[in-house]
């Protein structure tokens, strides 16, 4: 498991960052905090480029690095990275240079295998796309974005679940609200709620959306599937069906002790954003952890 953490500055992501290396841990993952700066103009890199062999005597740094410092210093007051690591501090000398606008440093992690630090610089989109692509990221997680077309960009053009942090201030989370249907690769979905719901001990609770269907014709050879899977492992969970439109009941079954474990939307990329996904709205009209596996 591979995942990667979306911070963009010091004084908005610590929730984004908090609740990350939790996931991190759960998943026992190798995670990657990545910021995305402003694109550097080509005036200005001539200028970087003219600096780059007095950075050391002018204590020059590329812009984003005070960011990076600011996400090791919170990774060192929580001792997630090696103690060595903490004690010589953050390691400007060792942010390597690979590639155009992306600079990185490796950090021996406590509660995963390992933390790297990257700096992109550009549009968010973009690099986070390129960055997903290129690391082969099972779950991205970042804040939530309070432009529409952002959340729709970020759901459709990053090849990987994405975990939408929302407001989280640190509390306890008491059970996994999980919507279940008889989509193909909901299996993969109760797999991921099963491996949350085991790290921080909680329970699954399992909704079900009826529209003007009946309860037999819901539960369904996969549907009965995915809950021997989740009874199987232990979990606790327990069941309740709805009647209505899906978006609106899983709304409303919402709050702040839950965390959302959902699947991506299967509409294609137009129809998702001229009609919308149930996973948008729900991620657009509630304030709560939201993951939204692909």
């Amino acid at each position: 498991m591979k995942i990667l953490i979306a911070i963009g500055s010091k004084d908005f992501s610590t929730p984004t960052l908090r609740l990350g290396m939790k996931v991190a841990q759960a998943f026992h993952a190798k995670t990657t905090i990545i910021d995305v700066g402003e694109k550097i103009s080509e005036f200005s890199s001539h200028l970087v480029e003219l600096a780059h062999d007095q950075m050391e005597s002018w204590d020059f740094d590329p812009p984003g690095v005070d960011v990076l410092e600011w996400a090791f210093n919170y990774l060192s007051d929580n001792k997630l990275i090696d103690a060595k690591q903490i004690e010589i501090g953050f390691p400007r000398s060792r942010l390597i240079d690979d590639g155009e606008d992306r600079k990185l440093v490796y950090l021996p992690g406590t509660v995963c295998e390992n933390v790297n630090l990257i700096l992109r610089n550009g549009d968010i989109v973009a690099e986070l796309r390129d960055e997903v692509q290129v690391g082969k990221y099972d779950v991205t997680i970042l804040g939530k974005s309070r432009k529409r077309n952002m959340s729709h960009d970020l759901l459709q053009y990053i090849n990987s679940s994405i975990f939408v942090v929302n407001n989280y201030d640190d509390q306890k989370f008491d059970k996994i609200l999980l919507p279940l249907n008889e989509a193909s690769g909901m299996m993969k979905v109760a797999k991921y709620a099963i491996r949350v719901a085991l790290a921080l001990k909680i329970e699954i609770e399992i909704l079900t959306v009826l529209e003007n269907k009946s309860s037999n014709q819901i539960k369904s050879y996969n549907y009965n599937k995915v809950v021997k899977l989740i009874r199987r492992s232990g979990v606790q969970y327990a069941i309740e069906e709805k009647e209505g439109v899906v978006a609106e009941q899983i709304i409303k079954k919402a709050d702040k002790n839950k965390i959302i474990v959902m699947k991506a939307s299967s509409m294609s990329p137009i129809k998702r954003y001229f009609k919308g996904s149930i996973p948008l709205s729900v991620m657009n009209a509630c304030d709560v952890p939201i993951l939204i596996v692909k």
